[in-house]
């Protein structure tokens, strides 16, 4: 082993004495700096960015050849030739691959100068310095505001991760990939603690090996992009870089030493699962109990990534990966065996490309294909009426599985006419299907001859976009006008389609599915206890339950930005929208920028938003078993536009309406940026699940619950960002930054007609709601880099998140009063700092090794009881709980 460690230190220093430091200054044709461009040596990883000033360092080998490029100019490439002193100059590009960055549709816009918050984020150098294996985790880390966090004991969440923006609902932020809307997911949340009753899109189906970088608009975009824009839109660029093969290999784990205390719970084995010697063993059914073990969770990355050039312009870059990741077990209560993170493994193929057809004119295309299959405990059985014995001895921890499937492809043509049109046409069409299948588990209306896995059914939704976008760029008018306008035409289609009989069905004695229960008795145990239909843990979809359901969108946009002088920006947007399901919609949008000083800027906006209820959230139905403090409760979630639904006095669903008001600055000083900025946002008629209403009148369900228009809401936060970065010597350099995202959400109105307000929203609902988002997170990323080695420590402090527990569904009386009851039902998880650790070595031109962990220290939420939402000792907040992750990746270019 010494050995190995000496040749790798001899390796590494005979490539140290073989590099040399450049530095200089990229301009523009008029001689101004360019801030934000992408230097890299080219056949390797080593790169780096300018910065406010256009300057840059980078250590090099001395016969390398740097390459630079910035979106709007084109792309250069010099040879060092042995020079420490390297100034630059880029011309404007008008070249047909130019991608626009989201938030404005002028080509003369950057990051820094529009009107509205943006952050730019370069995924090819945040996957190769980080351990962080999906993209909802490596943007928790890497923006503000944005917050995802992993699901456990909430059925379908467990698989698909709720993501969102400044604390709204994940179906309130739009995502697109090179500026074209991506397909939502077609699962609709139920349980857990955050993203309840929405949909949103699953950003994890997407593949970071194929992203070149990641644009998160902060700001509300629906008068520019449409519905879902409340929040904000995340753009999501992909590598079109030719030439090259790069990939990743990469292995991690967690450790499974949980810092808890079991001494409360130790009565009968109550609440000592998955610690020494109670670890559920997770490859066999039932509630058997395995080895223990100091890690699990291991997860294994392939990640590959070439591209080749089509004639002199064109390119196509195509992307495979890999993730294979097993099941995290953390300490739980006895019905709740399987508290922990589901297993995945998962295989993503995405693709990019463009061909020329003449000097003005390409055609282009992207897409790819993600599959997960996935693996996730369900609450457990541990005896009574659920359970066969004569199959399950000692009860059983059912298993929910699904075979998640996402495909998309987008065509289109882009041309760009003699007077200065650029016209881009083109069609997109995604679909996700998720299929549920239900394993470990069974139907116990069939007693003994009950199979042990089933195939629940499961629902899909389908997406097709067509859009129509022209824009102009005028130089002569003022200091640059940017004109365009668009239409879209949008269909959807949501399906659930059945399961096979015996996921669903209720059967009598003799095996006798039951189709009249008037004259049907069904199977019971020796107690004479009703034996339940379906499959334990997740009930199939029944010909009942089957939708079949489609609606169209028809929009038109338009929007203009003007420099009125140099200094001063004003961009306005207007959009309309139709829907065939609830009609029409009209939004607006202000916004300015101001340059105060050669060194700051001043920005702000106005606009109005909408989102429209989903396909999922207006026909989606399911009889389910909802465990509440671990009691069994035989629920059904009755579809919006269902008759029992009505009678309860819930009226069809609207769209949710939104004001967005921002203003904030820019500032750079050297070698300290600072972007600072504030926002409001109003939002009416927030579409919400509610609680359990009893309904004795509907046969074999004990309780009822819909989506409503349910709530109006207010957010105020603040954004920070601040970032420095200087050169230490001449082969080194120092960065430091720091991110921060303030966020208050309050509940204006619950609007639940006539209906008990704490049944239809009540305060454990609005608890859920109000903590999507904690109500600080600040991050401090410290960076350091010499030559052959670089250092990544990131420090993430999450703020106290109070949630309300199950003993809010208890007698007020036991706890002398319903204020009393709150008190005592609130969990208050305390603030925590989360410390990441990543160090780099490069070994080769072509290879480098990257170490760390992420949650160094192995934090945990400091809160432990037993009435939590999904069974464990702790709630799904946000900092995680699975504890340290370890890790190690090796990159590859050649």
């Amino acid at each position: 082993m010494k050995k190995i460690l000496i040749l790798l230190l001899f390796l590494t220093a005979t490539i140290a004495f073989a590099q040399q430091t450049v530095s200089g200054i990229v301009k523009d044709a008029n001689g101004e700096p360019i801030p934000g461009v992408n230097i890299v040596e080219k056949g390797t990883q080593n790169g780096t960015t300018s910065d406010f000033d256009g300057k840059f360092m980078i250590n090099v080998a001395g016969d390398a050849t740097l390459t630079f490029s910035y979106v709007g100019y084109n792309t250069l490439s010099v040879a060092v030739n042995n020079q420490t002193a390297l100034d630059v100059t880029l011309q404007d590009g008008e070249t047909l691959d130019e991608i626009l960055i989201v938030g404005s549709r002028s080509p003369k816009r950057t990051a820094v100068d529009t009107a509205v918050a943006i952050d730019v984020i370069d995924v090819s150098e945040v996957t190769t310095q980080v351990g962080k294996v999906e993209i909802n985790e490596m943007l928790q880390y890497a923006a503000p505001s944005f917050n995802a966090n992993k699901q456990t004991g909430s059925d379908g969440a467990d698989h698909v991760d709720p993501a969102s923006l400044r604390g709204l609902g994940p179906d309130q932020t739009l995502v697109l990939i090179n500026g074209k809307r991506r397909h939502q997911s077609s699962l609709i949340n139920i349980f857990g603690t955050r993203g309840r009753g929405n949909t949103g899109t699953d950003l994890n189906a997407i593949p970071a090996s194929s992203i070149k970088r990641i644009e998160i608009l902060r700001d509300g975009a629906s008068a520019q992009y449409g519905s879902d824009a409340i929040a904000g839109v995340i753009n999501i660029v992909l590598r079109d870089n030719v030439d090259e093969l790069t990939g990743s290999v990469s292995y991690g784990a967690y450790s499974t030493n949980a810092d808890v205390d079991t001494s409360a719970f130790l009565a009968d084995d109550y609440g000592v699962w998955n610690t020494d010697g109670f670890r559920l063993d997770t490859e066999r059914d039932g509630n058997a109990i395995g080895k223990d073990k100091n890690f699990d969770g291991g997860s294994v990355k392939v990640t590959t990534n070439y591209g080749f050039k089509i004639g002199e312009e064109g390119y196509a870059n195509f992307t495979t990966e890999y993730l294979s990741k097993n099941k995290t077990l953390r300490p739980a209560f006895d019905f709740r065996k399987g508290f922990g993170e589901a297993a995945i493994d998962a295989f993503n193929f995405f693709g990019n490309l463009a061909v020329p057809v003449s000097e003005n004119t390409e055609i282009y295309a992207f897409g790819g294909r993600n599959y997960r299959d996935t693996d996730a405990f369900a609450f457990t059985r541990n005896g009574g009426e659920r359970v066969v014995e004569s199959i399950y001895p000692n009860g059983f921890t059912p298993r929910i599985t699904s075979n998640i499937i996402d495909n998309s492809v987008a065509t289109g043509v882009r041309t760009t006419t003699a007077s200065g049109w650029k016209i881009d046409i083109s069609n997109t069409y995604g679909k996700n299907d998720f299929h549920y299948y239900i394993k470990g588990t069974l139907n116990a209306s069939l007693e003994d001859v009950s199979p042990t896995d089933f195939d629940a059914g499961g629902h899909s939704l389908a997406q097709n976009t067509i859009n129509f976008d022209f824009s102009k760029y005028y130089d002569d008018v003022l200091s640059g006008m940017n004109l365009a306008f668009g239409a879209e035409y949008r269909t959807e289609r949501f399906m659930i389609y059945a399961g096979e009989e015996a996921s669903y069905g209720t059967y009598t004695e003799n095996g006798i599915l039951i189709t009249d229960p008037s004259t049907q008795t069904q199977a019971e145990d020796d107690e004479g206890n009703p034996r339940p239909g379906g499959s334990q843990g997740f009930p199939g979809y029944s010909p009942a339950n089957a939708v079949d359901r489609s609606r169209s969108n028809l929009s038109l946009y338009a929007d203009a930005e003007f420099d009125i002088t140099d200094a001063f920006l004003i961009s306005a947007a207007t959009r309309f929208e139709n829907f065939s399901d609830f009609g029409s919609t009209i939004n607006g949008k202000l916004a300015a920028r101001l340059k105060a000083t050669d060194n700051i800027n001043i920005r702000g906006s106005i606009s109005t938003g909408f989102r429209a209820p989903s396909l999922a959230q207006i026909y989606y139905n399911l009889r389910f078993t909802n465990f509440v403090g671990g009691v069994a409760l035989e629920s059904l979630l009755s579809p919006n536009n269902s008759p029992v639904t009505a009678s309860f006095g819930i009226g069809p669903l609207k769209e949710e309406k939104a004001l967005n008001t921002a203003l904030g600055f820019t500032a750079n000083f050297g070698d300290f940026t600072a972007t600072i900025d504030g926002y409001y946002i109003k939002v009416k008629d927030r579409i919400v699940l509610t609680g359990n209403f009893d309904a004795p009148q509907i046969p074999n369900v004990e309780a009822a619950q819909f989506f409503a228009n349910g709530a109006d809401t207010q957010t105020t936060g603040l954004d920070v960002i601040l970032a420095y970065k200087t050169n230490l010597g001449s082969d080194s350099s120092f960065g430091a930054t720091f991110l921060g995202n303030f966020n208050d959400m309050k509940i204006d109105k619950v609007k639940n007609g006539a209906l008990d307000e704490q049944i239809f929203f009540g305060e454990r609902d609005k608890a859920f709601l109000l903590t999507s988002a904690p109500n600080s997170k600040m991050s401090l990323n410290l960076n350091y880099d010499k030559k052959w080695f670089d250092a990544a420590l990131t420090f993430t402090r999450f703020s106290e998140v109070e949630l309300l527990d199950y003993q809010m569904y208890e007698d007020p009386a036991d706890y002398g009063g319903f204020n009393e009851q709150i008190i005592a039902a609130t969990d208050t998880y305390g603030a925590k700092i989360v410390t990441d650790l990543n160090l780099g070595f490069k070994l080769s031109e072509s290879l480098k090794l990257n170490v760390g962990s992420n949650n160094l220290f192995n934090i945990y939420p400091d809160q432990q009881d037993d009435w939590t939402e999904a069974g464990g000792y702790w709630d799904s907040v946000q900092m995680g709980f699975s504890g340290a992750f370890y890790y190690a990746k090796l990159n590859f270019i050649f």
